[in-house]
């Protein structure tokens, strides 16, 4: 009876460990993710503050390192020099950098956590400074990273197949969150060889927009 008990038992096991074998955690392989941007608008300059969670050191090489958490806050002005500053909680802020390739101003640093739903800065330059409150543009439609990779890779598993070996996925991912005229996300997904595929997704419905290769 306790044989009969054990073989019926296992022949339960097979269906759920092969379901699990069949379906990776794809998420555990994202080796950068934007979660959340916040922005915010004045008459003399614009920002925005993003969550991003990256491997350090960064390298498309379809392999995920070990991640840290960074705050990054662009910002759009006539001034010729910015200084930002997060206010609450951890010491966050200094002196940022223009960058002559986008024509913005650029800070970043490291983090232990990320602000939600919005997040206050003042904003130094020349004799003046402004205080002002970032939101996230995230809405209660929004989906999660988690579930934005999941649609995205809906209609690539060729793709998985191609970049599987013995059961094991092989390459990594990018997630972020994207703000033009509505939100959006892109979703990367980098092979051992830097080959790339670029998903360009709904952030509401998880529609695929675009598809570079």
């Amino acid at each position: 009876m306790k044989k009969f008990s054990f073989l019926l038992l296992l022949t339960g096991l097979i269906p759920l460990l092969a379901s699990c074998k069949q379906n990776p955690d794809y998420f555990s392989h994202v080796s950068e993710l934007r979660s959340d941007l916040f922005t915010a608008s004045e008459e003399e300059f614009s920002l925005t503050v993003a969550c991003i969670t990256r491997e350090h050191p960064y390298n498309n090489d379809g392999i995920k390192a070990t991640l840290t958490d960074v705050v990054e806050i662009t910002l759009e002005g006539e001034a010729d020099e910015y200084r930002v500053y997060l206010l609450g909680g951890e010491q966050i802020g200094g002196e940022m950098s223009f960058r002559n390739t986008r024509g913005d101003f650029y800070f970043s640093q490291g983090v232990k956590s990320f602000p939600e739903t919005s997040v206050t800065l003042r904003v130094e330059w020349e004799d003046e400074q402004r205080e002002i409150v970032a939101t996230s543009v995230k809405t209660e439609n929004t989906l999660s990273p988690e579930k934005a990779l999941s649609r995205a890779l809906t209609n690539e598993k060729a793709t998985l197949e191609r970049m599987s070996a013995n059961g094991s996925f092989q390459g990594e991912f990018y997630v972020r969150l994207l703000r033009r005229d509505k939100n959006y996300y892109y979703v990367g997904i980098v092979d051992r060889d830097g080959n790339m595929i670029s998903l360009l997704l709904d952030s509401e419905s998880g529609e695929v927009l675009a598809r570079h290769e």
